[in-house]
């Protein structure tokens, strides 16, 4: 199988419905951002060294995958992004409890780690704003899952960044 089609030569892509549509809507916008913090995430996890937060990030990249799809018009079940969003619930909860209160705002930085992740963060944030924006465009409301997802996972990064900060953070 060859890896170019031609088909989208002409600005167009194909979702997985069969639809065709620009590859500038709103739609394409929203899954590709996501995709986008999909290969990030595999940045991060590809300079990590603890195995718990590799395995983490990869079921994250698998959840990403799935609402990719969903965003492309596949017909799939987000039932298990839900029951992750109460994991990283969790997670945070357990790791913030470890972290000196914060009380002001923390500059992005500390040391690499640290600093990957509030990238992660910020690429999730970006990918959560496009998916609002098509989700308003098209009043597609029944997947704010999607939207609540992505909203706890930079939370999630927020609090990994000032794990991996090893308490080097420069408040401001």
């Amino acid at each position: 199988m060859s890896i170019y089609t031609k088909t989208g030569d002409k600005g167009t892509t194909s979702l997985f419905s069969g639809k065709r549509t620009l590859k500038s809507s709103l739609q394409i916008e929203a899954y590709g951002s996501v995709d986008e913090l999909s290969s990030f995430i595999g940045l991060v996890t590809s300079k990590l060294k603890d195995k718990t937060d590799k395995e983490f990030l990869l079921m994250v990249q698998k959840d990403l995958y799935q609402i990719m799809a969903v965003l492309s018009e596949a017909k799939t079940d987000l039932k298990v992004a839900k029951e992750h969003i109460k994991i990283f619930e969790q997670c945070i909860d357990k790791t913030q409890s470890k972290l000196p209160k914060l009380t002001r705002f923390i500059l992005p930085q500390g040391n690499e780690m640290s600093s990957w992740f509030h990238i992660l963060r910020t690429i999730c944030r970006r990918a959560e704003r496009n998916v609002v924006r098509y989700f308003e465009a098209f009043n597609v409301r029944r997947l704010m899952l999607i939207i609540k997802y992505l909203n706890r996972l930079s939370d999630l990064f927020f609090i990994m960044a000032r794990k991996y900060s090893q308490e080097k953070e420069i408040l401001v």
